[in-house]
Order: C-alpha cells, then structure tokens, then sequence
C-alpha cells in the first residue's frame, strides 16, 4: 500500500507538472523563445529539489550551505507552487468549459497571466508572512493524580532545524519559549530536518543550552532520514533529553515522560514495555510519539496524554482534508476513554515556507489537578 502511494504520488506530481508547463507555455504573451525559457526555468525550480537530495545524501552537504540553501528553498517551494499552478488551471479550465471565462483567457493572453501571477503573489507572500506569525496555543490538562505543584509545559513538534530554518530563526523560537518559564519543553519528533550538517556548521546547540529548562524529545521520521546515530548524537551535544525508548520519571512533578521511538524503526518497543518501571496509579503519564497513528494503543496502556506532530495538519490547504481522512486525529486536541491526545500543526515546517489555511504554533500547557 505504501509502494502504491509513493508511485501514485510520482505519478501525479509528473502529471501535473506536464499540465502545468503546458497551461504556462500557451498563457505567456510571448515569443516562442521567452515561452520556452519560462517553462524551462520553471522546471528547473522542481528539478532543483533532486540536484539539493542528489547532492547531499551521503555527506549532508551539498557543496557549501549557501548553494545547499538555495536548491533546498528553491525546489521545496517549487512542490507548494506546483500545486496551486494546478488547482488554478484547472479551475479556469473547468470555467472555460462552462463558458464563464472566455476561451482565450489562457492563450497569449496578457490578462490571464496577470491575473495568474497576482493569485500566486497573495498566495505565497501571504502564506510566508503566516508562516513566521507563530500562534501561542493554550492547553489545559487535569488530573485526579497527586500533583506535587502545577506543572507548565511548553510543547513543539516539527520544529525542521536545518537548510531552511536556520539557527537566527530559531535563537527567536528558544527566547519565545524563555519568557513561558515553563518546568520543561517537550519536542515531538522532527528536530531535525533531514541532516545535522548545516545544525553542526551553525552550531545550533549553542541555542538549546540557551533554554532555561530541561527539555525532552522523542525521535521522528526525519530523524531517521539523515541517519538516527547523526541525529541522536547532535541531541545529546545539545543537551537534550532524547528519549528513544525509554522514559524519564519526574518525581518533582509526580510525571513520567515516555518516548516512543519513531514508527520508522519497526522494532520500536511497545508503550506496555515502556511503563513497566512506571506507578501509573501514582504519575501522570505523558506520551511522546512523533506519528499519530493507532491512538488506540495509548488508551489501552492506560497513558494520560499523548502528545505527537508530523502531519503539519498538511501544511496548506487543500491537503488538510488528506489529513482528515489519513487519521483518527490528524490536528488538535481529541480524546478517547480517559486518555487525552493533542497533536500539533509544528512549529516549523517541512520545505517552502508557507502556511495556507493552517498555522505554526507552539503548545503551553498547563497541568493541575
């Protein structure tokens, strides 16, 4: 099923580009020279994509940061363009059809193209300026568990260190979460964004000794695509916390915090496995695993509250409905029995940089009884 996927998704991405590069070559009011510079430089930017994996698979590196940066932002940007291009064209097509718009609209034509244009500018300007608006959500959590004090929380998934959100972006994440003063930070999965390369030329570590709480994370996917010992050990030079497997009792605060190694080692310990050590009459059990599937295993192992990331509740709309129907809980707080779940939008993000009908945040949670 998941080859099925991946073929699909080559398929339709191939598909679409052909469409577009297409839909593009006819709207430009050109010469045939211009039309075909246009449409090749507009291939190049996805081309671009596989020249930054090509090139740093292996080392991470992609002959210096600068050019490493430049391929990464254009071709990841160039994925979100792609689909908007088609979901537009297809829409002046579709009114074509229907004689709304005239059938010249799309052929040499110097409205359609400023039309089309000005759509991508709002879009995408706009979307990059949500992007850096990061929300503060608020999460309120209760027990009937022996609290030895309140107990603050600041939580982040997907926080994507790396090409593109570089050390300056994130010295501004570690003072936002400063002025919370929370007991702990949690991070559910993806600290890395592929490969720790550009955190060790950056020397993001230095920024994590800047937060003035302990803070604890669970591996994610990404984690694993540049190599999880590259990863576990930029966590430890950190000084994280990183719970692969194992779990950390706070007896200050009458919580145990459990990490769940990412679902991309399929050997990965059962959460059972995990509490064996653990007075779940006593502690209020807390649960970090990057990838919100089966929820139901949480609820079964008697887990308090389930904190995951990873689906960036699709990053721009339309995608969000893919998420919807992907997952039992693909966005926000949900609940099953007594177990409580919240599953966020991430603090970064995968690729360009645009938030489009969905948001970053970070989660300040507070728990009492």
């Amino acid at each position: 099923m998941k080859l099925f996927l991946h073929i699909f998704t080559i398929l339709f991405v191939l598909s679409a580009q052909v469409y577009v590069s297409y839909r593009i070559w006819h709207l430009l009011p050109t010469s045939h020279l211009w039309k075909n510079i246009a449409t090749i430089l507009y291939n190049f930017s996805i081309v671009s994509l596989i020249i930054f994996f090509a090139g740093a698979f292996g080392s991470g590196k992609f002959i210096n940061f600068s050019i490493s940066k430049v391929f990464y932002e254009i071709g990841t940007s160039a994925i979100f363009v792609l689909l908007f291009l088609f979901i537009t064209f297809l829409a002046i097509d579709l009114l074509r059809l229907v004689r709304v718009l005239p059938h010249n609209f799309v052929q040499d034509s110097l409205v359609g193209t400023i039309g089309v244009t000005a759509l991508m500018l709002v879009l995408f300007v706009g979307g990059n300026v949500h992007y850096y608006n990061k929300k503060r959500t608020t999460l309120e959590l209760t027990t009937t568990k022996k609290l030895k004090k309140p107990v603050k929380m600041v939580m982040m998934s997907d926080l994507h260190l790396g090409y593109h959100n570089e050390r300056s972006e994130f010295a501004k994440w570690v003072d936002t979460i400063n002025k919370e003063n929370p007991d702990f930070v949690l991070i559910a999965g993806d600290l890395v964004d592929c490969f720790v390369t550009p955190l060790l030329e950056q020397n993001v570590a230095e920024e994590f000794h800047r937060i003035k709480a302990p803070v604890y994370a669970c591996m994610g996917n990404h984690e694993y695509i540049g190599g999880a010992n590259n990863a576990y050990n930029f966590f430890k030079l950190a000084g994280i916390n990183i719970l692969q497997d194992s779990t950390a009792v706070l007896e200050e605060y009458g919580v145990a915090i459990v990490g769940r190694d990412d679902r991309t080692n399929k050997r990965r310990a059962s959460i059972d496995s995990l509490l064996t050590n653990v007075d779940k009459e006593r502690l209020y059990t807390i649960l970090l695993d990057h990838q919100p599937f089966h929820l139901d295993q949480a609820e079964k192992s008697g887990i308090d509250f389930q904190f995951s990331g990873h689906t960036h509740y699709g990053q721009v709309w339309p995608i969000t409905y893919i998420i919807d129907n992907m997952y039992e809980d693909g966005y926000g707080p949900w609940q099953r029995g007594n177990t409580h779940y919240y599953v966020s939008s991430g603090m970064g993000i995968w690729g360009g940089k645009f938030r489009i009908g969905t948001h970053s945040e970070y989660v300040v949670a507070e728990l009492r009884n």
